[in-house]
């Protein structure tokens, strides 16, 4: 990996070469700070040096999902060079780099390949055509009649031939073409093959900088006491038996918690467990999850915002039979390998901050608040990351508002640390919710009316973000993969509650959808089960309308065996699910051990449109279902008197390697525009395991996590 800062420098050292920067449409958002150029300075994206190497800028974090890889293919594509002379520079928090939908520097909603598909292709074709162009000056012909390009070299009507690296300097004085044609998708050459991802080496090696690797001179590392419990605030603390503490230099207020700063890691984390801190918690903040599962199951029936208006209102009058049935989801957690972290280095004027962040633009817009800057004098410089699934993503994050609230006052470089215990405790959790459905089925089992309401906390309220995505009392992310479900369903009435519970909360992997697909989906089997219908054709009945959903479905369900002889005490559960732009089936197989339900296989069918990497969308659907299962068999977040009760790994249980399945990913071929990859692997594997354990048991999971709800 290269940052900025050495890309460039590495620039000017090799004398000259080709940099190349794409017009970014002009988008604006609450967050944005300067206005985007009407051009973009050549250094934007592409740098061809003389050696011939290729160093091309990815604008979003790199978090595990591939886009060091993906993104750089794209122009690579484009601009038929050498791809083991490609290499990537993480971009800084800059106007150049804003996403070409939300008018933010970021990266969520599965969205970096496909919103970045046709604008780093144009900056390889730009480059490419400048290169062609200096060619054809040197040999005096005319360059898109006679000149073509292969592997990194311009090939001329004669044969003869002129490296990228020979023509770089004569391609960076020539004006960068608006205009370029791109290729047609049937010549690709690289986009579309399984491609190792370029920055492997350097992660298995150790090389690969991290938040939690940045090093400077005289660094400190902050800790802080947050509030025990969610709505407690701050009475006092008492500071003089840690300042005693080797290495111990600072022990400060901030807003509404305590920071302690110290030469070195294990001297804060002994301080900072240390000090005695005074809060005051509200009567009305004692709540649990008990009082706030009777609050959402009462806002479940209760009318409220309709999301989804059915046909026909009377519809459910006329059922023959008619089911009830409510579901419950916990808060949960997103549990990065990596705990949240951020460096703060405060200068005169200016400040230089180091953190792997999903949020460039709002956490270089909130820093330059804090310090007292204008966003043009905070560098936030993007390191890598270890996962994030949305935690990384808070339209303020509160750990770098932290960091320069501490750099501030104790007017040293500072690295600020959460544990894995800050981190689970200290709130922004998925939402808990609970769901109500009623279906009229005829007297064939088919259904004739479904309404169904969704209870829980908005990830909106009170965010920038809400003015733009709730209308008419509806957060669209709560809705999601409900109300435009690919389903035909009859008379679908969808309304949702917004309910407060007192509980920081934030999108997490895969957003409305990791609620909303366990309910829909295991519904579906709710109701082939009492019309005596096969699970797989009731929902292919239903799909009839959206072939390329059925046809995922179809997949999956054939490479799953479905319908075939099972071992003893085994049994197979569907699902599929649309989201982010793109479609995934899976078919889990399980057993009981005594009450406890164990994975043996997953089978997953994905169609995201085209792909760029099939390798890395092959790697994030296994992920995704590694992920979502942990959720669905035994994560949760409870409250008890205001508390988080749950602290880290041994009680909030993620999936460890002897549960892991065998997971087999069939991608599905398409030429439809690139959709999401990252989010949509989860939604499905929960319903999966939950209708393959009634399946087998006859008893229906509504509650999440199972582990727990057939304890």
């Amino acid at each position: 990996m290269t940052s900025r800062r050495e890309f460039l420098k590495s620039s000017a050292a090799l004398s000259g070469g080709l940099l190349v920067g794409v017009v970014v449409p002009e988008a604006g958002t609450a967050f944005a700070q300067a206005p985007v150029p009407a051009s973009v300075p050549p250094n934007a994206f592409v740098h061809v040096a003389k050696d011939g190497t290729v160093t091309i800028m990815v604008k979003h974090l790199e978090f595990g999902q591939g886009v060091n890889t993906s993104l750089p293919m794209l122009v690579a594509e484009e601009l038929d060079c050498d791809w083991s002379k490609v290499r990537y520079a993480l971009a800084p928090a800059a106007p150049e780099y804003v996403h070409t939908v939300f008018g933010i520097q970021m990266v969520g909603g599965s969205s970096s390949v496909w919103s970045s598909f046709e604008q780093m292709r144009t900056a390889g074709a730009q480059a490419r055509a400048m290169l062609m162009q200096a060619a054809a000056d040197q040999w005096k012909v005319k360059a898109a009649e006679t000149l073509r390009t292969e592997n990194g070299f311009v090939i001329g009507p004669a044969g003869q031939r002129l490296s990228y690296g020979q023509l770089a300097d004569a391609a960076a004085k020539l004006p960068v073409p608006q205009k370029v044609a791109l290729k047609d998708p049937k010549s690709f050459k690289l986009v579309g093959k399984p491609t190792r991802r370029i920055d492997s080496a350097e992660k298995v090696e150790g090389k690969a900088q991290f938040g939690l690797d940045v090093q400077r001179k005289n660094l400190h590392v902050a800790m802080v006491a947050h509030p025990p419990a969610f709505g407690a605030l701050l009475k006092g603390f008492d500071a003089e038996k840690v300042k005693s503490v080797p290495g111990v230099s600072h022990v400060v207020e901030i807003d509404n918690a305590v920071a302690v700063v110290a030469t070195s890691f294990w001297s804060a984390k002994k301080a900072r467990d240390a000090l005695h801190v005074e809060w005051d918690v509200p009567a009305k903040a004692k709540v649990s999850t008990a009082d706030m599962r009777a609050k959402l199951s009462a806002a479940a029936k209760t009318a409220g915002p309709i999301a989804r208006k059915a046909e026909n209102a009377e519809a459910m009058k006329s059922a023959a039979k008619t089911l009830v049935a409510e579901y419950e989801v916990p808060f949960l957690a997103h549990a990065p390998m990596e705990p949240l972290n951020c460096t703060v280095e405060v200068r005169d004027g200016a400040a230089e901050i180091w953190v792997g962040t999903q949020f460039q633009t709002p956490d270089q817009a909130a820093a330059a608040q804090v310090l007292g800057l204008k966003p043009q004098q905070v560098t936030l410089h993007t390191m890598l990351a270890g996962g994030g699934f949305g935690r990384r993503a808070n339209p303020i994050n509160d750990y770098v508002v932290e960091a320069c609230e501490i750099a501030k006052r104790v007017k040293v470089p500072v690295k600020l640390i959460w544990t894995r215990e800050d981190d689970i405790r200290a709130g922004w959790y998925r939402p808990m919710y609970v769901h109500r459905v009623e279906v009229g089925l005829d007297p064939q089992g088919k259904i004739v009316a479904w309404n169904h309401t969704i209870a829980g906390p908005s990830i909106l309220t009170g965010t920038a973000f809400e003015s733009m995505m709730v209308k008419d009392g509806i957060d669209r992310t709560t809705v999601e993969g409900v109300v435009d479900t690919p389903y035909a369903i009859p008379n679908l009435q969808l309304v949702s509650n917004r309910v407060d519970l007192g509980v920081p909360v934030q999108w997490w992997r895969s957003v409305g959808s990791s609620h909303n697909a366990f309910v829909v989906e295991s519904m579906l089997d709710e109701i082939a089960a009492a019309g005596g219908h096969d699970p797989l054709q009731l929902r292919r009945e239903l799909l009839a309308k959206s072939p390329r959903v059925r046809n995922v479905l179809d997949v999956a369900a054939a490479k799953a065996g479905w319908g075939s002889a099972l071992p003893k005490g085994r049994a197979r559960g569907i699902a599929v699910h649309e989201c982010f732009g793109s479609i995934c089936a899976q078919v889990a197989e399980v057993s009981l051990d005594g009450n406890t339900p164990r994975v043996h296989r997953v089978v997953a069918a994905f169609d995201c449109g085209r792909t760029v990497n099939p390798l890395s969308v092959e790697a994030q659907v296994q992920g995704a279902i590694a992920f979502g299962l942990g959720p669905a068999l035994f994560s949760e977040i409870t409250v008890k008197d205001g508390s988080p009760v749950q602290s880290n790994f041994h009680d909030y249980r993620v999936l460890r390697l002897n549960e892991m399945p065998a997971v087999e990913v069939h991608l599905v071929p398409s030429d439809e525009k690139p959709g999401g990859v990252g989010e949509v692997g989860v939604p499905p594997v929960a319903p999966a395991v939950a209708n393959a354990l009634a399946a087998l048991t006859g008893r229906r999971v509504r509650t999440l996590p199972i582990g727990a709800a057939m304890a």
